[in-house]
């Protein structure tokens, strides 16, 4: 009889080991979860907050570019058009010169120098004491 108290009492104590043992998880288990949720509304959140922010950044980006677009092709620097206009010039002047030798018809116009096809010849010092 004495072993079957001993033996209650052992499972009795087990028991409540057990009961513990689980009333301990199931709490681990509850502050999990609920570190859980809010780590992931906490990322929800910055999520959005970027989102938007990258959206704000975006419009001031394409802003800023479309005003750069207008001022230069609206209002070009006084310089820039006068460098353009003297190119055109020089352009219309010198192409009478040009288009007989790009058709293939002259030699390069006077002025500028030919490209030598030919290997020049490079004399070496020892080359003279022969």
């Amino acid at each position: 009889m004495s072993s079957y108290l001993a033996q209650e009492v052992h499972l009795a104590r087990r028991h409540e080991e057990i009961l513990s043992q689980r009333s301990e998880l199931l709490q681990q288990m509850e502050t999990y979860l609920g570190d859980k949720k809010t780590k992931k509304t906490w990322q929800t959140q910055a999520a959005d907050a970027a989102h938007k922010r990258n959206a704000a950044l975006l419009n001031d980006i394409e802003a800023a570019e479309k005003k750069l677009q207008e001022r230069v092709h609206l209002h070009p620097h006084p310089n820039t058009v006068k460098l353009e206009t003297l190119y055109w010039a020089s352009v219309k002047e010198s192409l009478p010169k040009w288009e007989e030798f790009l058709l293939g018809r002259a030699e390069v116009p006077i002025g500028f120098k030919k490209m030598k096809t030919a290997k020049q010849n490079i004399s070496y010092p020892e080359d003279s004491q022969k």
